[in-house]
């Protein structure tokens, strides 16, 4: 939730890495008298600590867990299969990029990254990071500016509401590197070499106006693993609780102890409840029996849809949305697509409007409807 006042998010995902020692509730079963003890939910572990997302534990006690049973055994269990993996294969599979763990030693300049950018991102994520075709938004502008933003709260309807952009908004540049080395492009992942990256990254710190150690990410640049690690994000504290560091797990715990930390107001903060706990904060009030009645001339009923002008081009509609992937292949007309409408036209729209493993995004990407994307697929087999 967000805090107005301090500027920050609840990390409630902080509080995820515990819930598997967690469940909802407090009410206890008196189903089965044997069961008592092990469905009392407790609001601590064992070692006394309390639940670290604020909810209720359940100890196991004579096999049973609140109304299930636990298979002890499995607790004893061992097993004979694997086996340890050497430091070759965990280095392979460590790939992840932290503010902790920077990335490994290369470089790229923005001006390699923008070229990288056109040729594979901006199909998706538009020029300079606009977003567009339900691809997000990587820069709106300078993220410092717009991270003052975030205190922003749409009170009225022509209010601005808070820009949540990765210069604005995300904590660490480390997610942004890793995210593009590890998942993009899209739908050839992982084919990105580690100067690559850098290059890329650059050029996301040089379309949300970044400096790093008071030196311009301009045009020139070349970021390499030293200079990353002197990134300091706008929204670096924007974040509660404070997870990083080694208390990190302690402030989670004490942080979700305090119902008031992420918006509870609770009727009875010393019972726990499973409805009705909350006072309301708002009134509703209706106003009747007054307004505009006698309208002249009358007020129209009409519910009719305006008549659109002109009809739809499929032939535009390809140009706009789907050209960019396939004038190179599956082009309209092209012989290639026998071996897609083998098992009929019917399977090809079903594939094309909700996308394949391929690469295809839903509809292309577009916000045409079933009805005109369909007609862009006849326009795509036939090349008329």
């Amino acid at each position: 939730m967000f805090n107005i006042n301090k500027l920050i998010i609840s990390a409630s995902i902080a509080a995820s890495a515990a819930l598997f020692m967690t469940a909802c509730g407090g009410e206890t079963s008196t189903s089965d008298a044997s069961h008592t003890s092990a469905t009392a939910a407790s609001t601590a572990y064992a070692n006394g600590k309390a639940v670290i997302d604020g909810g209720v534990f359940y100890p196991v006690v004579n096999g049973m867990t609140s109304d299930y049973a636990v298979d002890t055994q499995a607790e004893s269990m061992t097993f004979s299969y694997g086996r340890t993996p050497t430091a070759n294969e965990l280095a392979a599979w460590d790939t992840d990029v932290t503010h902790i763990k920077l990335p490994p030693e290369g470089s790229g300049s923005v001006e390699e990254g923008e070229e990288l950018y056109e040729a594979q991102c901006v199909m998706c994520h538009g020029d300079f990071g606009s977003g567009g075709g339900g691809y997000p938004s990587l820069s709106k502008g300078s993220g410092e500016e717009l991270q003052k933003t975030l205190t922003n709260q749409r009170f009225d309807p022509d209010a601005d509401g808070p820009s949540r952009f990765f210069g604005s908004y995300w904590p660490q540049a480390s997610t942004m590197w890793w995210y593009i080395h590890d998942g993009m492009p899209h739908p050839k992942t992982k084919s990105l070499s580690v100067d690559e990256t850098y290059a890329l990254t650059a050029y996301m710190l040089n379309i949300n106006e970044f400096s790093i150690d008071g030196e311009e990410v301009d045009d020139e640049y070349v970021l390499d693993r030293e200079k990353f690690s002197k990134i300091v994000m706008p929204n670096v504290d924007g974040f509660e609780p404070e997870i990083r560091g080694e208390n990190g797990i302690e402030n989670v715990r004490a942080y979700f102890q305090v119902a008031s930390n992420f918006g509870g107001q609770k009727v009875n903060p010393s019972e726990r409840c499973m409805k009705d706990c909350l006072e309301p904060t708002a009134k509703a009030t209706y106003i009747s029996g007054t307004g505009i009645s006698d309208f002249l001339p009358p007020m129209s009923t009409v519910r009719d849809l305006p008549k659109e002008e002109g009809g739809f081009d499929p032939k535009a509609a390809y140009e706009s949305n789907c050209a960019m992937c396939h004038a190179s292949y599956l082009a309209p007309g092209s012989s290639d697509w026998a071996g897609y409408t083998a098992k009929g036209i019917d399977k090809v729209y079903a594939n094309g409007i909700a996308g394949t493993e391929g690469g295809m995004p839903a509809k292309g990407g577009s916000s045409l409807s079933d009805v005109e994307f369909k007609t862009v697929v006849d326009y795509l087999v036939s090349g008329k």
